[in-house]
């Protein structure tokens, strides 16, 4: 079978599409030929070597799926083949079918895609996380969410306005808030323009905003923790903009307010089933129309390495799929 190999660190350019051995399951594991998968921003990293992670070579970016149940291993009785699924597996899905362990999979109902499903996992299922189980978020409550346009920052705003909050999108530039603005946010910054944390005090009458969503870091870090309520709650998710930013911690005593890292891929492995309970809202949100995720492109096997490219030169909107 064909498979999308990073067999050295580098550039996307360096990938390749080479045949593999076909997977087989072992004890408790299951085949799944794959439908589609997604790429997102650490995929970048990781084939670079700059991430928390680095696989042994060699191995294929994407680590969200969906597609059909080929086999079963011995002792596997919740899923049969044919069976539709969908399933995150940290690194390894660009390719034709995967071998991953039954627990790893959800349910996929008749009536979602597979290009949709496959983009569901890591910055759906991350944003519901962190609002749901680390942010307590409230309808009525004011969000913030930095770096608005991009995969993760998508879903946050879209996920913020199913749950009833005030969305404030910020972005850099007017073109990334139209979209953000098409997604469900109220009210939007550009930063490029305006200084950031006088923007959300405006916005807020003063009061500052309840929840920060901050997947970007950098120096927007402080203005947005400087423009959080009384009790509000700052959402650590990632810093993509490649900078970790040093807080000055009186401002958590001088606002009683909290930072709350969210480290998603932990916390699957320590609340499955927590995990499988946010996929189900989730999955049940796209069905009833409610959630509809952007999918910038569709690329084949052999175009896993130019849609890198478009997600690393920060060119997309929404989510990049790929289907072998």
């Amino acid at each position: 079978m064909k498979a999308c190999l990073c067999k050295s660190f580098g550039p996307p350019s360096a990938l390749v599409i080479d045949e593999v051995p076909e997977p087989v399951a072992g004890p408790g594991e299951i085949v799944v030929k794959v439908g589609a998968c997604a790429l997102n921003f650490f995929d970048t990293l990781i084939i670079q070597g700059r991430y928390q992670f680095k696989p042994e070579m060699p191995f294929s970016p994407s680590a969200e799926f969906a597609g059909h149940v080929e086999t079963v291993g011995e002792g596997v009785s919740e899923f049969a083949p044919g069976d539709r699924v969908m399933g995150y597996m940290r690194w390894g899905a660009a390719r034709e079918k995967v071998v991953v362990s039954a627990s790893e999979l959800v349910r996929l109902p008749d009536g979602v895609s597979f290009e949709t499903a496959a983009g569901l996992t890591v910055t759906y299922g991350t944003t519901l996380h962190a609002y749901r189980d680390r942010a307590d978020l409230k309808p009525g409550e004011t969000v913030a969410v930095l770096g608005a346009s991009g995969g993760v920052g998508q879903a946050a705003v879209e996920i913020a306005a199913i749950m009833g909050a005030t969305v404030i999108a910020c972005a850099s530039s007017e073109e990334k808030l139209d979209f953000a603005r098409s997604l469900g946010a109220g009210l939007t910054v550009d930063y490029s323009r305006r200084n950031l944390k006088e923007a959300l005090k405006e916005l807020t009458d003063g009061k500052g905003v309840d929840v920060v969503y901050d997947p970007v870091g950098g120096e927007l870090a402080e203005l947005a923790l400087r423009a959080t309520a009384w009790e509000g709650r700052f959402l650590v998710v990632g810093f993509a903009s490649g900078d970790i930013p040093k807080i000055p911690l009186n401002l958590l005593l001088l606002k009683g307010c909290d930072m709350r890292g969210v480290f998603w891929g932990e916390a699957l492995n320590r609340d499955p089933e927590g995990h499988r309970k946010n996929m189900a809202q989730l999955l049940d949100w796209v069905q009833a129309g409610r959630l509809k995720p952007h999918i910038h492109a569709v690329y084949p096997l052999e175009g896993t390495a130019a849609a890198l490219d478009e997600i690393a030169a920060r060119k997309v909107r929404g989510k990049v799929i790929v289907r072998p």
